[in-house]
Formats: C-alpha cells, sequence, structure tokens
C-alpha cells in the first residue's frame, strides 16, 4: 500500500494560496434543503427578534433567484419576526442567461418585504469600472461573463464599450452605483469575498472585500465577527468557526443558496434545480 506524505500545514496554506482560481464540481446532491428547514448551531448570533436571509452568488439565474425569493417569503409567513433582513452578497450579474431579470428582482423590493441590503461583488465592480473608462476592467469583466450580461440588455457583444451604458436601464446603473461594501449584524460581518487575515477592518482595502480568496479561506483567525461570504463556488454551504461561506455556483450550474441566520442558529434554504431532485 503506498502512502500518501501529508504536507505540513505552512506548506498547504502557500498551495492553497496560489490556486487564485477555485474549481467548482456540481456533486448529484447539491441541492441543499428547501421544503424544512433543518438548523444547527452557527458560529455567531443575531439579536432576538432579528433574522438574516443572505442570498449567495447569483451571476444572473434569475429563475433560481425567484424561487428563492418564493421560498424566502413563504418562510417568513410560516414563522414571522419583528426584523428580517434581505442581505445580497454580491454577485448579482455574471454569465447566467438574465442578469437584467436579477437586478430587476433586486431592485422591486416591495413595502411588506425585508428590509434590503444589496453588497458589491466583484462582477459589479468590474463592470462599473469599465463604464468609467477603465479598459482592462472591460477586458476582464467580458472574460467573466459580461458577454451574457450584455446580451441581457439586448447589447450585442461587438457593442463599443463607450455604448455601454446608454444601453443600461438607468434603474440598474442606480442599483449598481448605491451597492455597499460590507454590513453588520449582529456578531456577523456580510461581504461578497472576505477580509485579509493580520488586518482590521478598518484597514481592509474594496478590493479584498470584493476579490479575496487566500488566505482568507485558509484563515483561522477569529477577525471579532463571523464573516458571511460568497465569491467561492463550493457544492455545499461552508460552515466555520469563522466564516459562513453561501456560494454554491448559482449560474454555473449549481444551486443558489440563502443562509438563514436567528438568534445562535443557522440554517440553509436553496429550492432545487429545475430536473433535480430536493435534497433530503
Amino acid at each position: 500500500m503506498t502512502l500518501r506524505r501529508r504536507l505540513p500545514r505552512a506548506q498547504l496554506r502557500v498551495a492553497l494560496d496560489m490556486a487564485s482560481v477555485p474549481i467548482w464540481v456540481a456533486a448529484p446532491d447539491a441541492a441543499a434543503e428547501s421544503a424544512a428547514l433543518r438548523f444547527r448551531s452557527a458560529p455567531g448570533r443575531l439579536a432576538p427578534g432579528a433574522r438574516v436571509y443572505a442570498v449567495g452568488d447569483v451571476r444572473g439565474a434569475r429563475a433560481e433567484l425567484a424561487a428563492l425569493l418564493v421560498a424566502i417569503a413563504a418562510d417568513l409567513r410560516a414563522r414571522p419576526v419583528a426584523r428580517p433582513y434581505l442581505v445580497f452578497l454580491g454577485g448579482l450579474i455574471g454569465p447566467g442567461p438574465d442578469s437584467a431579470g436579477v437586478l430587476d428582482l433586486v431592485a422591486g423590493a416591495e413595502p411588506a418585504a425585508p428590509r434590503r441590503i444589496v453588497l458589491k461583488g466583484d462582477s459589479e465592480h468590474m463592470l462599473l469600472q469599465a463604464l468609467a473608462g477603465d479598459r482592462p476592467a472591460a477586458t476582464d469583466w467580458m472574460h467573466a461573463g459580461g458577454g451574457a450580461c450584455l446580451a441581457s440588455w439586448g447589447v450585442p457583444p461587438d457593442t463599443p464599450r463607450a455604448a455601454w451604458a446608454a444601453s443600461i436601464p438607468g434603474r440598474h446603473l442606480m442599483l449598481l452605483r448605491r451597492l455597499r461594501l460590507s454590513w453588520r449584524a449582529g456578531t456577523y460581518l456580510f461581504v461578497h469575498a472576505g477580509l485579509r487575515p493580520g488586518r482590521t477592518l478598518g484597514q481592509q482595502s474594496a478590493e479584498d472585500l470584493i476579490a479575496i480568496r487566500q488566505p482568507f479561506l485558509a484563515s483561522e483567525e477569529d477577525f471579532g465577527f463571523v464573516v458571511v461570504h460568497g465569491h467561492n463556488a463550493t457544492p455545499r454551504p461552508e460552515l466555520r468557526a469563522n466564516r459562513i461561506g453561501v456560494d454554491t455556483g448559482s449560474g454555473l450550474g449549481g444551486p443558489l443558496t440563502c443562509a438563514v441566520l436567528e438568534e445562535e442558529r443557522v440554517a440553509f434554504l436553496s429550492p432545487p434545480l429545475a430536473g433535480m431532485p430536493a435534497g433530503p
């Protein structure tokens, strides 16, 4: 029998740091629990009477977001709470088929809906940079699914960058330009990507908040709050002592997931993809 040599932790961290692009592989049972929420102990806490629905990266998957919003509304009807919050962790637009439709859903808050907090992801940031005249950002954005976004607005892929803004609805531009970098509730910090270890929140750069992977994902540091984030697609949500990852690959073939946080517990809500059974 051949034994595999285990890397020392320091070498393993270096190897992880070098992996700048994560690989997401769909699992046969990737759909998270949908019908009945199954709560478990959370690494953080919210005040009694508060509940946060934290939605992972959507990446242009409007149908999945519409189904998730219906499920959230049903949960609120079944389990009313005094202070509900709906947090979008960024990554709204992307390679999915209908980024424009996603922005319509996010912007179309109803008076009876929970308070909505919408954070900025790297895709939104790159688009805004491109609209401001940054050519490298425009190139990066196109490689990250920008062509599908433009198509959802009816913009041909060969349209000059200078003409993009005129084809994007004003309500969408207003939403994109008002996105926040972070939001806090209880002992949780909500950001798109994560934090750079060894720095206080005030020392974090905007780039880290919206784009970091390593060394954040490998870190066991106590940041002073539990970080709830997206940006790194995994087959199932990640629940760690210092972070909760909610990106399960929506827009890349995986489901859209929402973390449901209340008091000292957490559950994950994810309507099944078309053609896939709900999780156990």
